[in-house]
């Protein structure tokens, strides 16, 4: 039942991510840092964790920690003693620090070959090592990473192309959507996600972040001028991007001081 060949040196893993081009980045770079290992399997969650550990029988497993459905921390729960887990995360310092001090491995988006060769050798060392009861352990990072009031988004992640990027949200100057998908847009460029406005608002800093429209937010700090525009409405000039947004009746009562 080892996951681990002795005649190879192989290694088999499993990798957990909604974002498949997500799991095609960290599939390509764990290629390059550790030829012996194997994705044996991929999921969009840990939905069904238990079929694919008792099917495939891998000695690790990537867990992005903000998954639908059952999400990294849920799955470590049921892997506990049972195979070893490398947490996949976008957290701060703050965050890091909590891994660090529970002894569980960690890859930080977006991926930096340098701090995963350093996972890689910390897991080749504990490959021979029975895996960590990890209940205690995700209690203690659940508690410790779940937000808190005063914290709000910070990162978005985002289809640029044929890749996926995590934006920091300082630097979107306003998210705009349609129907089905919402523009995050950047000083140096725009990519497209496929969260609703009214969910943006929930997550966003409200102070940072303005509803101008019912389908448009925009960040304050990036605003060069208001003037009045067609109709008596409002318009916004952006600094270092053309693009002019209008303010719709609703949220005029906004720039009255400024």
């Amino acid at each position: 039942m080892s996951a681990v060949s002795a005649d190879r040196g192989r290694v088999s893993a499993v990798i957990a991510d909604d974002e498949p081009l997500l799991r095609a980045q960290l599939r390509a770079r764990l290629a390059r840092a550790w030829p012996e290992l194997e994705i044996v399997h991929e999921m969009e969650n840990g939905r069904d964790i238990d079929k694919v550990l008792e099917a495939r029988k891998p000695a690790l497993f990537f867990l992005d920690i903000h998954m639908p459905g059952v999400n990294g921390l849920e799955a470590a729960r049921l892997l506990a003693g049972r195979a070893h887990v490398v947490f996949v995360t976008a957290f701060d310092q703050y965050a890091v620090e909590a891994f660090e001090r529970g002894a569980i491995d960690y890859v930080l988006k977006p991926f930096n070959e340098e701090r995963l060769a350093i996972t890689v050798a910390r897991l080749k060392e504990r490959l021979d090592s029975k895996p960590a009861m990890l209940e205690e352990i995700v209690e203690g990072l659940a508690a410790r990473l779940a937000p808190r009031g005063s914290e709000h988004l910070r990162w978005i992640k985002a289809s640029v192309g044929s890749n996926v990027r995590l934006i920091p949200v300082e630097e979107v100057l306003f998210f705009q959507s349609d129907e089905k998908y919402t523009r995050v847009v950047t000083v140096e460029a725009e990519a497209l996600i496929r969260k609703p406005i009214r969910e943006l608002l929930d997550e966003l800093d409200p102070e940072r972040f303005w509803q101008i429209h019912r389908a448009t937010i925009v960040n304050v700090d990036h605003i060069a001028s208001v003037r009045r525009g067609l109709k008596d409405q409002a318009e916004i000039a952006l600094r270092d991007h053309g693009e002019t947004l209008v303010v719709s009746r609703a949220f005029t009562h906004l720039f009255k001081q400024m």
